[in-house]
């Protein structure tokens, strides 16, 4: 597997048992269940484990699938940077903000940055599904 692949996986993993964590804590201490603490707790969970894990699945499987290789590697790798980047980035807002610290700004900017890393997803397996141009 490439490496970017094996990244998101493990990656997924790691975001995986960390939302489950935050979500045992909320067991724990439920006066930790306020709205950013949720939101932490499902965006790990959602772009954490399941859309890391998909990213990964997704450019493991959908080229051999398609019979041709990833549309481009390079941008995959981007979008690992920026998917991650993004989701640290919103986890760290809402914490910012759970505390009284700000963060509204660094929330809005890491959810841009995140929603750049879908877009680019989206684009780079949409152009490997459809398969190379037919030679005229």
């Amino acid at each position: 597997m490439d490496k970017e692949v094996v990244w998101f996986i493990r990656l997924s993993i790691l975001y995986f048992l960390t939302g489950s964590l935050l979500g045992l804590a909320f067991i724990v201490r439920p006066e930790m269940a306020d709205p950013y603490h949720i939101a932490m707790h499902v965006h790990l969970n959602l772009l954490g484990w399941m859309s890391m894990m998909i990213f990964g699945v997704g450019y493991h499987i959908l080229p051999r699938f398609s019979g041709v290789p990833l549309y481009s590697r390079p941008l995959s790798i981007v979008q690992f940077w920026t998917a991650n980047i993004g989701l640290v980035g919103m986890t760290a807002g809402w914490g910012m903000m759970a505390h009284g610290h700000g963060g509204r700004k660094i929330l809005a900017a890491s959810g841009a940055v995140m929603f750049v890393s879908i877009c680019l997803f989206v684009y780079n397996l949409l152009k490997t599904v459809k398969g190379p141009e037919p030679a005229a």
